[in-house]
């Protein structure tokens, strides 16, 4: 590796930590889809009462 691309890197920036934070956002992501799909179920839901 060049030394400008070891000086961008931050301190435990390895491929494992790549990889691992990239699962965590997908999974964030998937949790705000399904936080967002119960909401609008239940706004739906509660507006068929009214």
């Amino acid at each position: 590796m060049s030394e400008a691309m070891v000086e961008d890197r931050r301190p435990g920036d390895t491929d494992l930590h790549r990889r691992q934070r990239g699962k965590n956002l997908v999974v964030a992501g998937f949790l705000l889809v399904m936080v967002v799909a119960f909401f609008i179920l239940t706004i739906v839901r509660m507006g068929d009462k009214a």
